[in-house]
């Protein structure tokens, strides 16, 4: 599959994400049960799938927990037309010592592009399926149960004022394009050079934040081990095992600490760069999830500050 789409200037990637919390310690722990390395970074802590030299959030300590910024990976011929369109679209520029350029996104999110190796997938993720031969033993003890670890990022989730208005900002300045959504209520955007059905997810609310990061992992049976694993170190709180509509991923979500979400998703749509993704807009019962348990009320309570801090 071709690694570029013809003609298209857009991001390939999101490259990393960057979250404030109030306790270092608290984010250390919920991401090395989730399966995640957490390493020392520059006075706060960096996510690292395992054995991956690429970093993929960073955490610092702050007063409350925020959502800091989004950065996104371009390819290097394509920055200074990205230049050039964010200053025709009168984009706001952050003044920042980090390598790229930073604007100001909607809602006011600070956004860091940057030229970077492309690090969402190049082709769908393997997903297998296991049954055992008629004659022979399935069952796996739980003591012997592997802990799951996530391969990588699959896509990022925030809140926004406006869903719609912010569908078409994205559009207009990264080139990401809508795979589907649900008129005011969320939407699901994937990057134009092949991306899973969503890179970046948008749900509505009041006001700007983090919902949930989503993890890519290699089985139906690795959600389910994997929502065992997060309830048997303490955090127990989430939603799921079921299966979504859009982008037709099995998934678990863990709640964090401060009220947002890490996911485990396995077996999502994948959106090659030479795909014309019949987009639509769908109803509320078409748009979320096929099969699973009822939605707590928390799941889409954004617990942020209303206002950067």
């Amino acid at each position: 599959m071709p690694l570029k789409r013809a003609g298209a200037l857009g991001v390939h990637s999101i490259d990393h994400f960057a979250v404030q919390v109030p306790d270092l310690a608290v984010a250390r722990a919920f991401y090395e049960a989730f399966g995640l390395e957490v390493k020392d970074d520059a006075g706060g802590v960096a996510l690292y799938a395992r054995g991956s030299a690429h970093k993929w959030a960073r955490f610092t300590q702050g007063p409350v927990k925020q959502l800091s910024y989004l950065c996104f990976g371009v390819y290097d011929e394509d920055l200074a037309a990205f230049t050039a369109r964010l200053d025709s679209n009168g984009v706001t520029r952050i003044d920042g010592a980090a390598e790229g350029l930073w604007i100001e996104g909607f809602d006011g999110l600070p956004i860091n592009i940057r030229v970077a190796e492309k690090c969402s997938p190049d082709g769908k993720t393997q997903f297998v399926t296991a049954s055992t031969a008629a004659g022979q033993s399935g069952a796996i003890l739980n003591s012997a149960a592997p802990k799951v670890h996530p391969r990588a990022l699959s896509h990022f989730a925030i809140y926004t004022t406006d869903v719609l208005a912010a569908t078409a900002w994205y559009e207009a300045n990264l080139g990401l394009r809508l795979s589907d959504g649900s008129g005011p209520v969320v939407a699901f955007l994937h990057g134009p050079h092949g991306s899973d059905h969503h890179l970046l997810a948008l749900v509505g609310s009041t006001h700007r934040g983090m919902h949930h990061s989503s993890w890519d992992v290699g089985s139906f049976q690795d959600v389910g081990l994997a929502s065992a694993q997060m309830f048997r170190a303490g955090y127990k709180e989430g939603w799921g095992v079921g299966r979504h509509v859009l982008g037709g991923n099995y998934f678990y979500y863990a709640r964090d600490p401060w009220g947002s979400y890490a996911e485990f998703s396995a077996d999502i749509d994948y959106i090659p760069a030479d795909c014309e993704w019949p987009s639509a807009q769908h109803a509320p019962e078409d748009s979320f999830y096929l099969w699973g348990p009822d939605v707590p009320p928390e799941l889409v309570s954004n617990l942020e500050p209303g206002a950067p801090v």
